[in-house]
């Protein structure tokens, strides 16, 4: 039997109040303090478990195009200021992007050419300053603009300065009703001016109408984090070819399409398990490897192992070492539609806000502003 809280409980009001302490949802909750609301947060565990503390930690803000492009310089302001205000690793130092061919370099040449001061060309001895790296680099470039934090640290330390703020959370916490004006969770009842329902992949659980319409689905992504080989401090995150298929920034290049073409024929395996074959360093010195790509609304609970066997090789390959210990495994999930963002409204005064494209991290902080001005119109 379980128990439920007394018909009509209020638990209290605010102005605002975001459903999902993950990035998106306090992304809201900064924007809405800076303009002086009260919110509530409102997370069904007790602490973020979900995408923002199992990607890379990595703000790619450079690799983007379009609205993602401008929600992600404008989010790289508010990190390197939350980093100071909230007391987070966070490292200013760039993304480095490896070329293992000569029409990879010449892709990163348009992209230098597409994106004036933003993109600095390396030489093969530069990149191996940077990155210990195994044989057939042929160069590659800095993306000076983008930043590394700890994502196991950064949304906890968000929520702890939002809570110091005057945001009031509750953990543990499920919400069942949304409403104009009223939200209804496992704890009582909550009184909104404004919502913002912000639950990644779990759209379908509170309005599947619209995760339909939308066409909603989950993606799986394969990770790892293994013991850097080298012992040597890598400052940027490192980015390879395979990114260049999964960062839209890149479409712009007129060569793209004959690298795809290439990678296809020559590494059906990897591109059809949608590799982006990238890592970062943790603030300990590991490397947070992957990733895969895998599409559904339901998802099987199952991994398949080859695709771990597959990250472990090519990034094995990619550092020049035989092999690679692995610390620890797990699974990624983020919300993916066609478009890179999902803002809808159900009813008045509440918006349901998610980023469909894996790229939370990096846009999160410039979309929520471009919401709340919207919603609070």
């Amino acid at each position: 039997m379980t128990s439920s809280p007394p018909v009509g409980r209020v638990l209290g009001s605010a102005d605002l109040v975001v459903v999902g302490a993950g990035i998106v949802g306090l992304a809201h909750a900064v924007a809405a303090v800076r303009r002086g609301l009260s919110v509530v947060v409102v997370e069904r565990d007790e602490r973020a478990t979900g995408a923002s503390v199992r990607n890379f930690g990595h703000g790619c803000f450079t690799a983007q195009h379009g609205d993602a492009l401008r929600y992600a310089m404008a989010a790289r302001k508010e990190w390197l200021r939350l980093a100071g205000e909230a007391g987070f690793w966070l490292r200013d130092t760039g993304t480095l992007v490896v070329a293992r061919a000569d029409d990879e370099y010449a892709v990163l040449e348009e992209f230098r050419a597409a994106r004036d001061g933003q993109v600095e060309l390396l030489g093969a001895r530069e990149v191996a300053e940077r990155m210990p790296a195994g044989p057939g680099v042929t160069g590659g470039a800095l993306l000076p603009l983008d930043v590394r934090v700890d994502p196991r640290e950064a949304a906890h330390a968000i929520a702890r300065l939002l809570a110091a703020q005057g945001v009031r959370f509750h953990w543990a916490t499920t919400v069942h009703t949304v409403e104009p004006g009223l939200v209804g969770t496992s704890r009582g009842l909550l009184r909104a001016g404004r919502v913002v329902v912000a639950v990644g992949h779990d759209v379908d659980r509170h309005f599947p109408g619209l995760a339909e319409q939308a066409g909603v689905r989950r993606c799986a992504l394969h990770m790892l984090r293994v013991r850097d080989p080298h012992g040597r401090k890598i400052d940027p995150a490192v980015l390879t070819n395979y990114s260049f298929l999964r960062y839209d920034g890149f479409g712009v290049c007129p060569t793209l399409p004959a690298l795809r073409a290439r990678l296809e024929a020559e590494h059906p395996d990897l591109v059809g398990v949608g590799l982006n074959l990238m890592f970062t360093q943790r603030p300990d010195g590991d490397l947070t490897i992957g990733d895969t790509h895998a599409y559904a609304t339901t998802l099987e609970p199952f991994n398949d192992e080859e695709r771990d066997r597959l990250v472990l090789a090519e990034t094995a390959r990619l550092l020049g070492v035989r092999r690679l210990t692995v610390r620890e495994r797990w699974r990624g999930v983020y919300a993916s539609a066609g478009r890179p963002f999902l803002v809808a409204t159900p009813m008045p005064g509440v918006r349901v806000v998610s980023v469909t494209s894996g790229i939370g991290m990096t846009t999160a902080f410039g979309l929520a502003p471009d919401v709340l001005d919207d919603l609070l119109r």
